[in-house]
């Protein structure tokens, strides 16, 4: 089988391509990436990718699938139709599963169901603890041979720095990324939002920035002290940045990502008491948002993730205070980083593909994932960056329609999502003016 992706303008920066190209797949792996000037093979199926931008299948490094054990939120098929509609070949999906995926049987329970959908790749991510409770270490190794590429107990931090340090020691061994969710849970204890300005004026309990910083710190000096790969996930602080940062400086294997309703909404969206706007870590001030946007431009930013976590609608409908933490982003994740930081100079196109593919490949260790080299996978993400579309959350390809992006007008869109060279997902155009409504 063979797809020739003609016309298009190839961003790989795992090759430095940044050029119009044509983009050869055979069996399922990139074969070539031909000059305009050079033959195309005969017999091949063309995609006209005129106009449209071709890059590295993008990859969400943080994703909530829900299955096994809620399955009324989101199953792996339907996540995985969500990813593809937003531009993703893979997923890394989180442990917090019913029962939770700290043994080698849910791992290679969550792999069999991905590989019986057949749209994208998941990948899932195993826990830290067992059960997720923060005391004994789950067994890594065996859920490694598995099929997990990385281990985080995700919504239930890690509560002390000994225990901490041991996972670190023990993942290193099985060259597994430890994935921190930095939370202090003593100063949050309650919180609801973020502390501040507005959580004062709403007369809701805060979340100190702090509780987020003092961990973040606390995993980048293990990172430092254990030589282990550590990656914390969501941040969303101005102080858990520059703990980043400095632990980059002195050589520690830390990365880290953020998430395009970190970057794209402050508190202030809480105003109106609506729970989608309840997440964890929560909206923060523009100070905040600002030293992210920074981070991003600057390098110290690793990967852009969705951190989508779908909710039934009766769990959202309760009162602020009772919600669940959680939006779904699979499908407005692209859209609102091509938005906020191409269309607003944050970035170019290259760091963009970057932030979605080439680094979260790098960061968990996605082999043949992430670049158009040949012989890597022919998974494929085509974006049009000037598409002129609006979210209608009634139609999303998800089971939950949590979301504060809800009928958002948004410039920019994957068009295309093609997993070992099989086109999986193609946007519908609309015949009015150019404008969609997906």
């Amino acid at each position: 089988m063979r797809l020739l992706i003609a016309n298009g303008y190839v961003i790989d920066p795992s090759q430095g391509i940044n050029a119009g190209k044509d983009l050869l797949i055979e069996d399922g792996r990139v074969a070539a990436v031909l000059g305009r000037g050079e033959s195309r093979p005969e017999g091949a199926e063309v995609f006209d990718a005129t106009g449209l931008v071709v890059a590295p299948g993008f990859i969400d490094l943080h994703t909530h699938l829900r299955e096994p054990g809620q399955e009324y939120k989101e199953t792996i098929a339907s996540g995985a139709a969500a990813a593809v509609a937003g531009g993703f070949t893979s997923v890394c999906a989180m442990p917090n599963t019913d029962p939770v995926n700290d043994n080698p049987a849910v791992t290679s329970f969550i792999v069999e169901q991905s590989q019986t959908v057949g749209l994208a790749n998941i990948f899932p991510v195993g826990a830290i603890t067992k059960g997720s409770k923060g005391e004994g270490l789950a067994e890594m190794g065996e859920m490694k041979r598995a099929g997990i590429v990385a281990v985080t107990d995700d919504g239930r931090p890690i509560p002390s720095p000994g225990l901490m340090r041991r996972a670190m020691e023990y993942a290193r061994g099985f060259d597994l990324a430890v994935m921190d969710h930095c939370d202090d849970r003593t100063l949050a204890a309650g919180g609801v939002m973020h502390e501040g300005e507005w959580s004062l004026r709403l007369g809701l309990r805060g979340r100190p920035a702090l509780a987020e910083e003092s961990d973040a710190m606390r995993d980048c000096a293990l990172a430092e002290l254990t030589g282990a790969r550590v990656h914390l996930a969501h941040v969303s602080t101005r102080g858990a940045i520059e703990a980043v940062r400095r632990a980059k400086e002195r050589g520690a294997q830390v990365t880290c990502e953020v998430t395009p309703h970190h970057f794209t909404l402050t508190d202030a969206a809480c105003e109106g008491f609506d729970t989608n706007t309840k997440m964890n870590p929560p909206l923060r001030s523009r100070e905040h948002v600002e030293a992210i946007l920074e981070a991003v431009a600057d390098g110290t930013v690793d990967a852009v993730a969705t951190d989508h976590a779908p909710h039934h609608a009766d769990e959202k409908a309760l009162e602020f205070d009772h919600a669940p933490f959680g939006i779904t982003g699979l499908e407005t994740a692209v859209a609102l980083a091509l938005e906020r930081l191409v269309h607003r100079g944050h970035i170019g196109l290259e760091r963009l593909v970057e932030l979605f593919s080439t680094n979260p490949a790098r960061i968990f260790r996605l082999a043949d994932r992430g670049t158009l080299r040949p012989g890597a996978w022919g998974d494929v993400t085509v974006l049009d960056p000037d598409l002129s579309w609006t979210f209608d959350a009634s139609r999303s390809k998800s089971r939950s329609r949590n979301t504060p992006f809800d009928g958002w007008t948004l410039q920019g869109a994957a068009v295309a999502t093609i997993v070992a060279g099989r086109v999986v997902y193609r946007r519908e155009r609309s015949a009015v003016g150019g404008r969609q409504s997906a």
